[in-house]
């Protein structure tokens, strides 16, 4: 399920828009004990195999699994970036949302949040 959405331009790189996607991710209630602020792991690509990366991950304890760029393969990342994957396939199964009619960054948004409820309420349903 969509914890953050996010839209950038097309020549921006990925991780450009890591902090603020992890900065957006709501407070989650938990059973017992207080409010979970901050994700407890961070699986991610070679296109986030940044030092400046790792470091932010650590100051805000979030314990991260990038793979490294010609150190490691990312196909053991596998196993969990195909929910990303499959969200973002369910995002583009969205009319609206395969081409961009919107040319406002900002209706754009409010149609993947749209679609990204839609999904969640499918998820919840079954």
């Amino acid at each position: 399920m969509p914890l953050s959405l996010g839209v950038s331009g097309a020549n921006t790189h990925d991780s450009l828009g890591l902090e603020p996607l992890v900065r957006g991710i709501p407070p989650i209630r938990s059973r017992r004990g207080p409010r979970r602020r901050r994700p407890a792991k961070l699986h991610a690509d070679k296109g986030y195999d940044y030092d400046h990366l790792r470091k932010w991950l650590r100051e805000r304890r979030i314990r991260h699994r990038i793979a490294r760029k010609g150190i490691e393969s990312s196909t053991r990342l596998g196993r969990h970036r195909w929910a990303v994957e499959r969200t973002v396939s369910w995002l583009a199964g969205c009319r609206r949302l395969h081409r961009r009619y919107e040319r406002m960054a900002e209706h754009f948004l409010a149609f993947v949040g749209i679609a990204a409820a839609f999904i969640c309420y499918r998820r919840l349903t079954n």
